[in-house]
């Protein structure tokens, strides 16, 4: 199904407040008694909610589809991606602190902020190395590496992106590329042995994953 102008709900225009502090918080201490992304994923949708966790993905990167200048973050026990509207300065590798309401965006739990704030740098998050069948629910918004055989032709999805399938022995997930990212799909072909790593996301009632910058498809021989 090709996305349409209204495939992701943007909602209401949040100014979100970007506050830098001194000294650094590991994304697991969750300072403030913020729960952890796990048990906050169990919550409902119009839920308020605070949220610790490490940057994922470079702000706006999925901006061509997600309608947003989000990023994701994640914790020591899930993932959870943050739908800003506004502008913010905080990159992969720092650990914020986010309050908003939790939203359904197209099957995608988000946090729509109300509060963003920068806590520091802190390690980076290792992405997961995944067979194909473990990408749904269970890795939604958190960092995945799969390794497996393209078995579709670059679909062409603009102004959103780009999509294709990557199966392995256990299973098929679609691989899509927002045009952000500086990825070229052009020399992708049915048949190649490839290495992905993005942020496990959802779109309506199918999976996928969604690099973040070139470095994430990598060709294998």
């Amino acid at each position: 199904m090709m996305r349409t102008i209204l495939r992701r709900t943007v909602g209401t225009t949040l100014t979100a407040l970007v506050a830098l502090t001194l000294g650094a918080s590991p994304a697991s201490a969750a300072p403030g008694g913020a729960p952890p992304i796990a048990q906050v994923r169990t919550l409902s949708a119009g839920d308020t909610v605070t949220v610790v966790g490490t940057v994922t993905t470079p702000p706006g990167a999925f901006a061509s589809s997600f309608l947003d200048v989000g990023f994701g973050i994640q914790d020591r026990t899930a993932g959870i991606y943050i739908s800003a509207s506004a502008p913010t300065d905080v990159m992969p590798g720092t650990s914020v602190r986010v309050t908003g309401s939790l939203a359904d965006q197209s099957g995608l739990l988000v946090v729509r902020p109300t509060s963003i704030v920068s806590l520091g740098p802190v390690d980076a998050v290792a992405p997961r190395p995944v067979v194909v069948r473990v990408v749904g629910e269970s890795t939604e918004a958190s960092l995945v590496t799969v390794v497996g055989r393209v078995t579709s032709a670059v679909v062409d999805d603009l102004p959103y992106g780009y999509k294709f399938t990557i199966a392995d022995r256990t299973g098929e997930t679609t691989v899509f590329v927002n045009t952000q990212t500086g990825i070229d799909v052009s020399a992708i072909r049915a048949g190649q042995t490839l290495r992905v790593t993005g942020m496990s996301s959802q779109y309506e009632d199918h999976y996928e994953i969604d690099p973040r910058s070139p470095a994430d498809v990598v060709v294998l021989p």
